[in-house]
C-alpha cells in the first residue's frame, strides 16, 4: 500500500467523505499466485515470485487498496504450525493443516521467532522490504488467522464446535494459549517491520457460534488480539454469519469489517453501527468470479441500495478474492464503482 493509499484508507476510517467510493480488496493465495500464472507452491516457496505477484497485483490496479497489501503466509497453515500441526503443501491446491490428536490437552505456547512457520513468514517482509518500498509501497498490517479459526485447525472444526458444549474448561484453556501467541506474533511483525500500523485478524468460526457462545468464547479473545499494541487500523475479516459480532465491533476495538455477502449492507450498517467501515459486499465467487463482467457491474451498483449515507465503506466484495476472479471482472468492478 502506498502512502497517498494509506492516508485514504486512515480518512474512510475516519469518516471522511471520498468521490468516487474507494474500492478494496483482501487477495491473499486462493486467488494470486494463479492469476499471475504461477502455482501455489511456487508463490509459498519462492520469494521473488511472490514479490512479483504482488507487484503485478498492485501495478494492474494502482486505484485499488488491496489488503493487506503484500501479505507473507502460507494459507491455513500459517500458524497451526506453531503448535505443531502436520502441514501438507501441494502444487496447486490449498494447503492444508491437520488436527492434533492432543489438542485439548496442554499445548505448550509457541514461540513465533522459533517454532513453524512463523520465522520464514516473518523473514520473508524483510528480505522483501527493500522491492516493496522500492516500488513505492510500504507493509502497513500485521497479520494472523483469529484465535477461533486456529483452535478449529487444531481440533477439526466440528470437534471444536462440540467441545464448547463439553468440556468449555479446556476449550477456554486452548484459547488462552492460542491468543497469548497471537499477541506475541502480531507484536513480532509490528516490531520488525516498522511501517505497520494495522492489524487484520481473519476469523469465519466466530460466525458459526451463537450469540451467548459468542460472548463467551470468541469476544473476549478477538478484542485481546486486536489489543496487542495500538494500531490505527483494526481490520476483522468473517465472511461467515456476521451479524452476531457486528453489534460488539466497535467495543471489541474493530474499525474496519469485511463480511459475508449473505448480508446488505444496509442491515450491516444498522447492527455495527456508524463509527466502523464496512468493506463488502458483492459475492466473490458466483458474481466476481463466475459472473459475466454486465454482472459484476449490476450486483456493484445493487450494494449500496438504500444505504443514505456512504462515509465508512469501501466498495469489495463478501470476502476474500475467489479463486478464479479474471481481470475483466475487476475492471468491470471499479468501472460500476467509479459511475456510483
Amino acid at each position: 500500500m502506498t502512502q497517498d493509499q494509506w492516508e485514504q484508507l486512515l480518512a474512510i476510517i475516519q469518516g471522511e467523505t471520498l468521490s468516487p467510493l474507494p474500492v478494496g480488496f483482501i487477495i491473499d493465495s486462493p486467488w494470486l499466485p494463479n492469476w499471475h500464472g504461477a502455482s501455489l507452491l511456487d508463490y509459498f516457496s519462492d520469494n521473488a515470485c511472490w514479490l512479483q505477484a504482488n507487484s503485478s497485483a498492485v501495478n494492474a490496479f494502482p486505484q485499488v487498496l488491496f489488503l493487506p497489501g503484500f501479505w507473507a503466509e502460507y494459507g491455513m497453515c500459517s500458524e497451526p504450525a506453531s503448535f505443531g500441526a502436520k502441514c501438507s503443501f501441494y502444487e496447486n491446491e490449498f494447503p492444508f493443516a491437520h488436527p492434533l490428536a492432543d489438542a485439548l490437552d496442554r499445548i505448550p505456547r509457541p514461540d513465533p521467532r522459533t517454532d513453524g512457520l512463523t520465522p520464514f513468514l516473518l523473514r520473508r517482509l524483510e528480505r522483501m522490504r527493500p522491492g516493496i518500498e522500492a516500488a513505492g509501497h510500504a507493509v502497513r498490517f500485521a497479520v494472523a488467522r483469529g484465535p477461533l479459526n486456529i483452535a478449529s485447525f487444531l481440533m477439526g472444526a466440528t470437534e471444536f464446535l462440540m467441545a464448547l458444549r463439553m468440556e468449555p474448561e479446556k476449550v477456554h484453556r486452548l484459547l488462552d494459549t492460542i491468543t497469548a501467541f497471537l499477541v506475541d506474533w502480531l507484536r513480532l511483525q509490528r516490531d520488525h517491520i516498522d511501517t505497520i500500523d494495522g492489524i487484520l485478524l481473519l476469523d469465519d468460526i466466530v460466525g458459526f457460534l451463537g450469540e451467548e457462545d459468542f460472548k463467551e468464547f470468541a469476544r473476549p479473545y478477538v478484542t485481546q488480539a486486536f489489543a496487542a499494541f495500538d494500531a490505527s487500523v483494526r481490520f476483522f475479516h468473517n465472511d461467515a454469519h456476521g451479524l452476531i459480532c457486528a453489534p460488539f465491533l466497535s467495543e471489541m476495538g474493530i474499525n474496519l469489517f469485511n463480511f459475508g455477502h449473505a448480508h446488505f449492507m444496509t442491515e450491516m450498517r444498522h447492527l455495527a453501527g456508524h463509527n466502523v467501515t464496512l468493506l463488502g459486499n458483492i459475492p466473490p465467487r458466483d458474481v466476481l468470479a463466475q459472473g459475466s463482467p454486465a454482472e459484476v457491474e449490476s450486483s456493484v451498483r445493487e450494494v449500496l441500495e438504500g444505504l443514505e449515507d456512504t462515509r465508512r465503506v469501501i466498495l469489495s466484495c463478501g470476502g476474500g478474492m475467489a479463486p478464479g476472479v479474471p481481470t475483466e471482472n475487476i475492471e468491470a468492478f471499479l468501472r460500476a464503482a467509479k459511475s456510483l
